[in-house]
């Protein structure tokens, strides 16, 4: 039985040079941390540089990430995370910016019951240092660029096709852009002084401004007003962002130009429409697989917030699930979809928290 010895010795020195490699990278990572608070090995860290007052609502931070930030493409998002109140906290921005600056800035406006958007705006100063995740999003300019482009966006979904806009700019490709976005007012436009400059400056972008507070009667998506003001919309690549009352018409409108194949879009800035549970709502047990602690998941909402309600803190950020850092394998039970209404009960699946809820008892690997 000799080989079940030597097998011994190499399992127990494996497990040994791992623990010591272990040991160091976190001796490691503390020493960075205390000479760097920006520099780590495993974290994509960013110092503030400058915060941007783009509105009365709504601010630009520019950041300076660590060498380890992989670049953007123009449209795609970051998940930001903070400590609040001795939590961490995740949720996903807009990387406002054009790819290959040496600092990358992201626009966050205040919600009215956003806690971490109200935190950002009252707390975030320049030299305080923050995480990032790596950028994520399909919601990008092709390449080639096409040649005729339409921007709409509507609030704060113009950030990130803003950073799609200043990558053209950079790149010497506006060539035939129309930019079409809707506001409550003038002031409440953000980057308008550089939206403006950009037009003055580029002869094949037209920027036109609908507002809430105009004189003119026509505020806000009007289909036949669209049509007039952008009448080849449906030969254009289009990338549409902003509130869902304005993503709805714009798809809609779309889709009856049989025209939507030539449409991209992104939402994020209102919460998904949640289907209502097809069975009853009675509390479920739920099972952390790898740490052995057992919660109870009961009430109204999704499995994410029941989880929260019962004392876990897990890792978040859109909470509507885009950004997926809410996903876990769901080791045994069974979650109904709030998106789509679709019931499963296979083992080892993924799933997202956040718009998912519980139909049974569940293991899940947390």
């Amino acid at each position: 039985m000799a080989w079940i010895q030597e097998v011994s010795r190499a399992w127990t020195k494996t497990r040994s040079t791992a623990a010591r490699r272990l040991f160091l990278d976190r001796q490691a990572e503390f020493w960075l941390a205390e000479v760097d608070p920006v520099r780590s090995l495993t974290e994509t860290r960013a110092r503030v540089v400058r915060v941007i007052e783009e509105t009365a609502d709504t601010k630009t931070f520019v950041v300076r990430p660590s060498a380890n930030w992989p670049g953007h493409r123009p449209g795609q998002f970051t998940t930001v995370e903070v400590e609040i109140d001795g939590v961490r906290v995740r949720r996903c921005y807009s990387i406002s910016s054009a790819p290959g600056d040496s600092l990358v800035a992201f626009t966050v406006k205040r919600l009215p019951t956003g806690r971490v958007s109200a935190w950002l705006h009252d707390h975030l100063s320049p030299g305080d240092v923050l995480r990032l995740s790596e950028p994520a999003g399909d919601f990008v300019l092709p390449e080639p660029t096409p040649e005729k482009l339409l921007f709409v966006s509507g609030g704060s979904g113009i950030t990130p096709v803003m950073s799609m806009l200043r990558g053209l700019h950079h790149r010497g490709a506006v060539r035939d852009l129309v930019f079409v976005h809707y506001a409550r007012s003038r002031s409440d436009v953000i980057f308008a002084e550089e939206l403006r400059r950009l037009a003055d400056r580029h002869p094949g972008l037209r920027l036109v401004l609908r507002l809430d507070d105009d004189p003119s009667p026509r505020r806000g998506f009007d289909e036949a007003d669209f049509a007039e003001l952008v009448p080849d919309f449906r030969d254009r690549s289009t990338f549409l962002c902003g509130p869902a009352p304005l993503m709805d018409r714009a798809e809609k409108m779309w889709r009856a130009a049989d025209a939507s194949g030539r449409l991209s879009r992104e939402r994020f800035s209102a919460e998904p429409k949640l289907r209502a549970l097809s069975g009853p709502t009675s509390e479920v047990h739920v099972r952390f697989g790898r740490t052995g602690r057992d919660l109870v998941a009961a009430g109204a909402g999704s499995l994410l917030e029941q989880l929260e309600r019962a004392g876990a803190r897990l890792p978040s950020g859109c909470r509507m699930g885009i950004c997926h850092t809410c996903t876990c394998h769901k080791k045994s039970g069974t979650v109904e979809n709030l998106v789509t209404g679709e019931v499963s009960s296979e083992p080892d699946q993924k799933i997202r928290l956040c718009i998912s809820a519980p139909r049974s008892d569940l293991e899940l690997d947390l």
